[in-house]
């Protein structure tokens, strides 16, 4: 949309054109169903294949490791449902794709234990490995970096914990990958989810990173794709635009988050010239240009709706329901009080957002939040 700002960055991202541009072969000239034998169908296995390598190459596996789904939740559901046999440990700021299914598990029998984070967002390898000495559970899952406040958690430090205590680590990382520095390898994660969208790829397509040799249940089953772990026919337009976006996001990783780390500051030091009172919410070790800020005495649906009016798309960190009583359990999980909670926003900036859009962003802020 012209004239329209976008800083919701987190909850989806534009379609790189690169990616766009790769996927359309593979919906209107090789469109053949890659599971067939026949040549029509080989530029069609050989995309998977490459994207696949591309995949694995941006996060320090091998191809075998990457396993394609329908993306983060799809990833989530699997990597719980898959290795969850006698019990697990998740955080109480997870995303609903993490916390619902073990909500499930927890119903129907299987121990589940909620660990707390501190009030910036983070949580402590000591409480985790508190837990695991008390506890005897076969996964442990946390989140690489929160989606409401950005925060980004100490996953080596959680890894080696859980390692110790012969545990399994899965990460949630859709938030980050593509974001920031990510090697499976060199933080010692067994499993790890990813979405597409999140990275200006493509909408319905993600992968569940496997660590070589870890046994797990299959997802679905149906065909042989995904070596019998997870059935039904690749979607390769998908496949290709995923991994051409991530390969972009992370030849550029650096200088983007350079760029943002900027963004973030022009908008935090107007709003402080401003004189408006605020709170930034989430660690200093958070994703570059995402912030959660929380106004007090103020509404934050009633922020998002002026907001909009004045063509700018931001999102409320207080996630409220439609009847807008239900605060956050991320930030009731931080401790934040309700009058700070219920005045939340979340701005999320991206590598294609400008320093003109942000002085426009920050002083229709200021006008909603002062007038």
């Amino acid at each position: 949309m012209s004239n329209y700002i976008y800083a919701d960055n987190a909850a989806t991202t534009q379609l790189d054109r690169s990616a766009y541009e790769a996927m359309s072969p593979y919906l209107l000239e090789s469109y053949g169903n890659p599971s067939q034998p026949y040549s029509f169908s080989r530029a069609a296995r050989k995309a998977i294949k490459e994207a696949r390598k591309t995949i694995a190459d941006c996060i320090g596996a091998t191809p075998e490791e990457i396993y394609f789904t329908s993306g983060g939740t799809e990833s989530n559901n699997w990597a719980l449902n898959a290795t969850a046999k006698n019990g697990l440990i998740t955080s109480e700021i997870e995303h609903h794709a993490v916390i619902n299914p073990c909500k499930l598990l927890q119903r129907k029998g299987l121990p589940v234990y909620f660990i707390s984070a501190n009030e910036k967002g983070a949580i402590s390898p000591n409480s985790l490995e508190s837990f695991l000495r008390e506890k005897s559970v076969g996964l442990v899952s946390i989140m690489t970096a929160n989606n409401e406040i950005g925060t980004i958690e100490p996953i080596a430090e959680l890894c080696e914990v859980t390692h110790k205590y012969g545990a399994i680590f899965h990460t949630d990382a859709v938030q980050a990958i593509g974001h920031i520095e990510f090697n499976v390898k060199e933080l010692g994660i067994d499993m790890m989810s990813a979405s597409a969208h999140k990275f200006n790829g493509p909408k319905g397509i993600g992968f569940l990173y496997i660590r070589k040799g870890l046994e797990v249940s299959p997802y679905l089953l149906g065909g042989s794709q995904e070596k019998n772990l997870r059935a039904g026919t690749e979607n390769v337009a998908s496949i290709v635009g995923m991994a051409v976006a991530l390969r972009k996001n992370c030849d550029n990783l650096q200088s983007n988050m350079i760029y943002l780390s900027g963004l973030e500051e022009r908008l935090i030091s107007k709003l402080d010239q401003s004189g408006t009172n605020y709170v930034l919410n989430g660690s200093t070790n958070r994703l570059p240009g995402l912030m959660s800020l929380s106004f007090e005495g103020q509404d934050g649906e009633a922020i998002l709706h002026k907001m909009d009016l004045m063509k700018i798309a931001i999102s409320t960190g207080s996630a409220c329901d439609s009847k807008r009583t239900e605060i956050s359990h991320v930030l009731r999980a931080i401790g934040l009080k309700e009058s700070l909670a219920k005045g939340t926003i979340r701005v999320s900036l991206c590598k294609n957002n400008t320093l003109d859009e942000v002085d426009t962003i920050v002083n229709a802020l200021i006008k909603v939040i002062q007038k």
